[in-house]
């Protein structure tokens, strides 16, 4: 069955519609005349363009299949995207009849098809809200132990990673499942107590490869230098560890440490480029872990999140103090944030620029330092010194002991009632019979084996945390129920606005059923979107919707990027949008301003990448601001986000075909069908010559080809002068080779098969806002409705999307009014 991707009623006409306006036979009428005057010829049983065919549709509709295809009409006849531009069109009066025959034959047979709606499937938790969940129940951050690193690749589902046909859970996985349990609980509730140790580093900080022979020669090993960030090709200096601690802590614990630190040559008289920084910001020293038996220790690896960030002093060595969690043989490394953008090519580029100014022999190869070292000014961080200690003692215990076990931690005599209370709180639900003689048969069998009490406990508690109950959701609603039950309702709100479990609030609402009534419901979610952890269901829904989840997949070229690198610059193109979502929902801003506004919000970073006047008053520590956009058009809604331009670009160059499939499958909801295997596939290159127009123009005389490169085109052109990355650009690439040749312009207008022309982004963006908000926002409903229940629409959900965006609309399209309408709505509810 084809998923509700076509919006019913689009910006063109809107026309109220009520059954009985006309007679069925009225209706019949203009609608066969109309299809066969118009439709037919192209799409009879015989030709069927566009893989669709009009000849058997029945009426008044008898299945849904015969729904969709009213859908589908309605939507070619509105957007007026069918006839084609070369066929005989039919008067605006002939539209509005056939699109009001269709509309009232549609709303007639509502109760024919709504109580055949889809369902979702039992889903297991997605990677990120098993360790949300972990989190919760341990209390403390589980990042660091990186639970889900070895677990199977996330499978997604048109974006979304909540659909519960794609989460499948394997043999492997329900293995990994089985190891993450043990290791979490044995290591923060199995380990054994201990006083705290001190360790003080003062020497033998070897850096390895390129830096070996230069410390050595330069600095004896005294000093630990951070040369780079951390993001390089090259790897010269961007992590700083502790040689004679590789090792690692000895149990998990909060550690304190202590490094004696200075900034050195910040005011360094070399070219400012060859750094590719800015050297007006002070310099950040950060702390991650690392893992000796998980790669190399200057390297990058898989589990390093940052564990705490500071401001570097640049007059003097002083001490700087962090706090932070390490697991049990993790050492601490060093990083530097706002680093150099490679230091190799920088120690190049002052050997070459700079040799006279060394009174020392410059190596051949151009990659030593020690002179640099010892004569020049280069920008690095030095500790001279590291003091650890640790594992600190927590007043009342520790964080994952009050949470399992309550405040007064594990006591024998009360083992099981711990277990039960700590199964409730995992299984999100109260416990059956079934389970607390699982939990009981657990606990006694480990105590038959001679363990101990506590052991006994901690193993019932990996039993729990392998169970169904907690690893799927919409696991005690019965099959043949139509509507969810209390609990799992509450899981299912708390899932799609935290991702995670429901809280003690959300719980009781669902003990005493009053979750059941659609304004209770609506309030709760209203109060879960006030929460912090509503990060989490922007974050999330954000990667699913525009797909930002994929920002890095196809990076761009290094030296033709490499502010993208330097800077970091996809955190800040998520954060942009993060904040802008953020800031519509908490004001109930009307959704159309994803297709335009006045406003976005930038850091320094990416207000330099937009060339907007605040690139010049902004610091690094002001984070992100609100800016105006009035006075720039090149900016402004989702489509001038870089972001969504990166994206939706690959990386080396842009295409107007996959940025318009990008528009189309995201912004309008309408995801074009896959190009037929024969048909080559475009070369997006332009500096052989020839422009991607061109290029295009060839393609779409195919006929096979034109029919849906008319409709992607387009909406691509308008993009077009963005590069990859997001920047504004007026030509392409010069040609390969000919570097006296003329850049070619970019012309970035195009026309739409409706009609509407525009001469480029700022009018394409008034084009959508005008005539395609409704598509639009029908779009993100579906999109919201997708997310939060775990399945795709189908074509009988369009009933309860077309009442969400009745009132969305009356709301003046407020964002926060489409969200809890949404997950308040029948759709949301039942099972």
């Amino acid at each position: 069955m084809r998923r509700l991707v076509l919006p019913l009623f689009a910006g063109c006409f809107l026309l109220p519609s009520s059954p009985g306006d006309a007679s069925e036979s009225e209706r019949e009428k203009v609608l066969f005349d109309f299809v066969g005057k118009y439709c037919l010829e192209c799409h009879d049983t015989d030709v069927q363009k566009g893989e669709r065919e009009f000849e058997t549709f029945n009426f008044p509709l008898e299945n849904v299949a015969d729904l969709i295809t009213a859908d589908e009409i309605i939507d070619q006849v509105t957007l007026k995207e069918m006839p084609p531009k070369d066929a005989d069109q039919p008067t605006d009066e002939e539209r509005i009849a056939v699109i009001r025959a269709l509309r009232e034959t549609i709303a007639a047979t509502r109760d024919k098809f709504e109580s055949t709606g889809g369902r979702t499937v039992m889903r297991r938790l997605s990677h990120r809200e098993y360790e949300n969940t972990l989190e919760d129940l341990f209390g403390r951050r589980v990042d660091t132990l990186g639970l889900t690193a070895d677990f199977p690749k996330e499978r997604t589902s048109e974006h979304v990673d909540t659909i519960g046909e794609a989460l499948v859970t394997s043999g492997f996985l329900l293995d990994q499942y089985f190891a993450a349990a043990h290791r979490l609980v044995e290591s923060r509730l199995g380990k054994d107590a201990m006083e705290p140790k001190n360790w003080h580093f003062t020497e033998n900080f070897v850096q390895y490869e390129e830096l070996t022979g230069s410390h050595r020669s330069a600095l004896k090993f005294q000093y630990l230098c951070l040369y780079e960030q951390p993001n390089t090709d090259t790897r010269q200096g961007g992590y700083g560890h502790i040689e004679d601690f590789l090792e690692g802590v000895p149990v998990s614990g909060l550690y304190e440490i202590k490094t004696l630190a200075q900034a050195k040559h910040r005011d360094t008289h070399y070219d400012p480029k060859i750094f590719q920084i800015d050297f007006s910001e002070p310099f950040q020293l950060a702390v991650v872990p690392g893992d000796v038996t998980k790669g190399h220790i200057h390297y990058p690896q898989a589990i390093e999140p940052i564990l705490a960030q500071t401001l570097v002093p640049d007059e003097k060595p002083e001490w700087l103090t962090f706090r932070v969690w390490l697991e049990a043989g993790q050492t601490p490394r060093f990083i530097f944030p706002n680093g150099p953008y490679e230091s190799r090519a920088s120690v190049i580029q002052i050997n070459k620029r700079y040799k006279d100014e060394f009174e020392a022999e410059i190596p051949g190869s151009l990659v030593g330092r020690a002179h640099i070292l010892r004569e020049g000014a280069l920008p690095h961080i030095r500790i001279g010194e590291i003091k650890i200690t640790g594992p600190l003692p927590e007043k009342g215990g520790s964080a994952e002991e009050i949470a399992v076990f309550g405040k007064d931690g594990f006591q024998a005599e009360k083992a099981l009632n711990q277990l039960y209370a700590f199964g409730e709180r995992a299984y999100r639900r109260p416990l059956t019979q079934e389970d607390r003689e699982r939990i009981q048969r657990t606990y006694d069998k480990r105590i038959s084996e001679e363990a101990s009490p506590r052991q006994a406990a901690l193993d019932t508690i990996k039993m729990i945390l392998c169970s169904p109950s907690f690893l799927y959701l919409t696991e005690i609603t019965p099959e043949e129920e139509k509507w969810l039950r209390p609990y799992d309702l509450a899981s299912r709100l708390s899932y799609a606005l935290w991702a995670a479990p429901p809280d003690q609030d959300l719980l009781a609402k669902a003990a005493d059923s009053s979750i059941l009534k659609p304004d209770v419901l609506a309030e709760e979610a209203k109060r879960l979107l006030k929460d912090p952890r509503s990060t989490d269901f922007i974050d999330g829904f954000l990667d699913s919707w525009l797909n930002l989840r994929d920002i890095g997949n196809l990076p761009p070229p290094r030296q033709a990027a490499r502010s993208y690198y330097a800077e970091d610059l996809p955190t800040s193109m998520k954060k942009e949008a993060h904040l802008f979502f953020r800031y519509l929902l908490e004001n109930n801003r009307p959704v159309t301003e994803f297709l335009d506004s006045d406003y976005t919000f930038v850091d320094k970073k990416l207000a330099k990448l937009y060339a907007l006047p605040e690139k010049d008053t902004l610091r690094l520590a002001d984070g992100f601001q609100k800016v105006s956009l009035k006075e720039n058009s090149r900016r402004g809604g989702i489509l001038g986000m870089a972001g969504v331009l990166t994206v939706s670009a690959n990386g080396v160059e842009t295409s107007p075909v996959t940025r318009g499939v990008f528009i189309s499958e995201n912004v309008l909801g309408m995801p074009p069908p896959p190009p037929p295997d024969e048909v080559p596939a475009i070369d997006a290159d332009t500096t052989a010559g020839k422009t991607i127009r061109e290029k295009l123009a060839l393609h779409s005389s195919d006929k096979t080809c034109a029919e849906c490169h008319r409709k992607i085109d387009p909406l691509g052109f308008s993009l077009e002068k963005f590069d990859p990355i997001g920047r504004w650009r007026t030509t392409y690439p010069k040609p390969a080779g000919k570097s006296k040749a003329p850049a070619q312009s970019i012309d970035s207008s195009g026309e739409l098969p409706s009609g509407e022309t525009f001469s480029g982004f700022d009018e394409f963006k008034q084009v959508l806002k005008s005539t395609r908000k409704d598509v639009f926002a029908r779009n993100l409903i579906a999109k919201l409705l997708t997310y939060s229940t775990g399945r795709h629409l189908e074509a009988v959900d369009e009933y309860v999307v077309d009442d969400i965006l009745a009132t969305v609309k009356a709301e003046n399209y407020g964002l926060k009014t489409l969200l809890i309408e949404s997950v308040s709505s029948d759709i949301f509810r039942a099972r």
